[in-house]
């Protein structure tokens, strides 16, 4: 009897002991969303009828102002068109002008665990302002998509044409692009170096913001409608974790 209580004992202390396991969501729907903690991470196979191929999206774990999560994809066919932006948004991170924004820091640390030879695909931020406080991305109230390219492999180019060279935002020097794009006008923002990667990146992302007003014209009376974080793939198979994303208004 005794020898059976103390067996019950152990394996109860065993069962305390053992590590809790996350559960993490797994994405496999063209438009699927996950939401956790501040973040939404979305699979938004916008482009996927350009293509053959398929993707999934995994989110892993949410901690406070942290998120991570992994996309797997393949795409093949028209090597210049965006299949998809699997991308994570901040749910929090919106709805006041550039005016009131004191800061957006931000860390983003990632790699490709797999990646196919003559990869074409970016890994970027892709920001919005528009004139309405409650507008979303790429809606009828844009006005600038803010794109920043962490990475741009197999020789793709953002939308329109480069209009300022080896600009000194954030510690990093960049190639300004522009052009329009539905009702809205895109800069992007791409690493001087091409076939560069910074896959450990923590900016205060108003500093991006901050050119625009002063270099471009961009009014500080528009609205911050939305900041989503993730990849664009053209063609090629890879797998993008990221280990820990993070951005915050103040």
């Amino acid at each position: 009897m005794i020898a059976a209580v103390l067996l019950a004992t152990v394996a109860a202390l065993g069962a305390v002991a053992a590590p809790i396991e996350e559960r993490s969501t797994l994405l496999t729907g063209a438009y699927t969303c996950a939401t956790s903690g501040d973040y939404t991470l979305c699979q938004n196979q916008w482009g996927a009828s350009e293509g053959v191929g398929s993707q999934n999206s995994t989110l892993v774990s949410t901690s406070g102002t942290d998120i991570s999560w992994t996309t797997t994809y393949t795409w093949a066919n028209n090597e210049n068109d965006v299949k998809t932006y699997a991308n994570v948004l901040n749910n929090n991170v919106k709805g006041v002008t550039l005016a009131s924004i004191s800061s957006l820091p931000t860390t983003w640390d990632w790699k490709y665990t797999t990646q196919s030879s003559g990869l074409r695909a970016d890994v970027s931020y892709d920001m919005w302002l528009g004139t309405s406080s409650t507008g979303a991305a790429a809606s009828s109230t844009s006005s600038y998509e803010v794109m920043v390219w962490l990475s741009g492999l197999g020789g793709i180019q953002p939308v329109g044409s480069l209009l300022t060279s080896n600009v000194q935002i954030a510690g990093y020097t960049w190639n300004l692009w522009s052009g329009p794009n539905s009702n809205w006008e895109v800069y992007s923002f791409i690493p001087a170096t091409s076939g560069t990667s910074i896959t450990s990146f923590s900016v205060d992302l108003k500093a991006f913001f901050t050119y625009l007003v002063s270099n471009e014209g961009v009014s500080t009376s528009l609205y911050l409608n939305a900041i989503q974080t993730g990849t664009e793939p053209f063609t090629g198979t890879a797998t993008l974790d990221t280990t820990t994303f993070s951005v915050a208004l103040n």
